[in-house]
């Protein structure tokens, strides 16, 4: 019997590990039900997968990954500077607080309060993993064809 190498369409079995450095875990299945996918499905993303291809049932790897290939770099124009009375007014408002607007589409976006500075409030739109190198950490369990 031969193992089935992951490929485009694959279903896969796997534990991962996401970290920021040896010591800084971001997110993990290892402990946990494993993560099942499709390859190609959105549920990765593509730079994450493109690691994936070639493994097979068994192999257990590390990736550097570079924000071009994870969460992207920093986009300046996602850091916004809005007034401090246009949030509610029993908010506490500090640096460091996650707080959720709405787009124009009407969906959930995150910010991160950066600074406080008089009448304006710093927020960063940005992908709290954004411009970070993340280490990937995968033990692949099972592939096998989509059906």
């Amino acid at each position: 019997m031969s193992l089935a190498t992951i490929s485009a369409g694959s279903r896969v079995t796997m534990h991962f590990a996401l970290k920021l450095s040896a010591e800084q875990e971001v997110d993990s299945t290892f402990g946990q039900e494993p993560a099942t996918f499709t390859l190609g499905d959105g549920n990765l993303l593509p730079g994450f997968e493109e690691f994936l291809i070639g493994l097979t049932t068994g192999d257990r790897k590390t990736f550097d990954v570079p924000p071009e290939k994870g969460f992207g770099q920093p986009n300046p124009q996602n850091v916004q500077e809005i007034k401090r009375k246009d949030f509610p007014v029993d908010m506490p408002v500090s640096p460091g607080l996650m707080v959720s607007f709405a787009d124009a589409q009407g969906a959930e976006l995150p910010g991160l309060i950066s600074a406080v500075e008089g009448d304006w409030v710093t927020v960063d739109f940005n992908h709290p993993l954004a411009g970070k190198t993340l280490i990937f950490d995968v033990q692949i369990l099972e592939v096998s064809d989509a059906d």
